[in-house]
């Protein structure tokens, strides 16, 4: 029977983030079935004596800088994950694997983007020793909106804390009420997001129509519980969980390298009510895109979608390509893709069935369609995000 190994793992169980990567390094331990893990909800109060610990590694998450400066020069082999910020920096004599911000912030741009949205806003937090991913989040989603010629506009507020609910919530209410509209904004993270839901409910801004939001982490109990339901980003952390535990593994038994860095991609996104609307200025565009949207699996060409709009094929594909960057051809092609991501992700069907649903016409075409796209066959994708959800 193999040696049982002792892991300490040092994260905060309060914050769904690190809740999800106890749930990857949980799968792993499963498997192998031979460890033992210390793991407690307080991971400064409570870390391990170690100096009479007989521990064989750690786990810990070095967003908290004094975590990082408890574990980093201990004689066991230890993995670090987090934001890639902190105390951490590329070249230490430590393993390290980190959440991807800035195509995090990516797909949320580019979700608000493609909902027709042209003026932008990240709402953060005000900088404390432990956000530093919030500015990440930031300076990624500004940085990618500039590239494609949109400005965007920054809120942090002055409150880390909700002890203030009532201030808070009354400084960000003022400034959602000057910011221009229709608004795409993009929350550093669900607990944020819903902060201003709540804002634009009590100065009485419709959600999506005139602010919509996206968050990150796609902590459920939040998501579901704001109205409109939030539209968040999953961003891999069961995954990074695991990829953390199997390479401490390798690491104890002296199979892998010394020491490693690696960036783990986000999932993708879960959409919901908060980013449910088109927002282009143009009615002829929105109803096409109504229709590619409701109709695209069935499948329809793009003579469906111009039969659908009192415009002649080149007026229509004209406006198209101006509102949207897209003919309304690949429109089709992205929505049917979509789709397909979706259904990989959350069901079991087989990939025949996922091809036939989403309007392709054989599983060859599928794949090569979707790893021309995406630069993985649909197989490999579904293996990927299952395992990291």
């Amino acid at each position: 029977m193999p040696k049982e190994r002792h892991v300490a793992v040092i994260v905060d169980a309060t914050k769904p983030y690190d809740r999800k990567v106890i749930s990857g390094l949980a799968e792993y331990v499963q498997q192998v079935g031979n460890w033992s893990l210390y793991v407690e909800e307080e991971p400064l109060d409570k870390l391990p004596d170690f100096r009479s610990w007989q521990g064989d590694g750690v786990i810990a998450n070095f967003d908290d800088q004094r975590v990082f400066h408890a574990v980093r020069d201990l004689d066991v082999p230890v993995v670090g994950l987090g934001g890639g910020y902190g105390e951490y920096h590329p070249g230490m004599d430590i393993s390290y694997l980190r959440t991807d911000n800035q195509k995090i912030a990516q797909l949320a741009a580019t979700l608000l983007i493609n909902r027709g949205f042209r003026n932008f806003a990240y709402c953060g937090m005000p900088k404390t020793p432990l956000n530093g991913w919030s500015k990440e989040r930031e300076q990624a989603f500004t940085q990618y909106l500039n590239s494609h010629s949109y400005p965007c506009q920054i809120y942090n507020g002055r409150f880390t804390t909700t002890r203030q609910w009532r201030k808070l919530q009354d400084h960000l209410g003022a400034w959602l009420l000057k910011v221009k509209k229709p608004i795409g904004i993009m929350a550093c993270s669900d607990a944020r997001a819903r902060h201003v839901l709540e804002a634009c409910r009590n100065v009485g801004l419709r959600v999506p129509d005139q602010v919509a939001v996206i968050g990150v982490d796609n902590d459920e109990l939040i998501c579901e519980l704001t109205r409109p339901p939030l539209s968040s980003i999953e961003q891999g952390a069961k995954h990074l969980g695991y990829e953390a535990a199997a390479s401490l593994d390798k690491l104890m038994a002296g199979k892998g390298h010394k020491t490693f860095e690696r960036t783990i991609e986000p999932v993708g996104i879960v959409e919901r009510g908060s980013t449910d609307t088109l927002a282009f200025d143009d009615d002829a565009v929105i109803h096409a895109l109504q229709i590619i949207r409701k109709r695209a699996c069935e499948p329809i060409q793009v003579r469906d979608v111009i039969d659908s709009v009192p415009l002649s094929r080149t007026a229509l594909e004209t406006r198209f390509q101006k509102h949207t960057g897209r003919s309304i051809h690949s429109e089709i092609r992205r929505t049917q893709l979509s789709q397909a991501k979706k259904m990989l992700t959350a069901g079991n069907l087989p990939i025949k069935s996922i091809s036939q649903h989403c309007g392709f016409r054989t599983v060859q075409y599928f794949t090569t369609v979707f790893r021309e796209e995406f630069g993985k066959t649909p197989a490999a994708f579904q293996a990927i995000r299952r395992s990291s959800m």
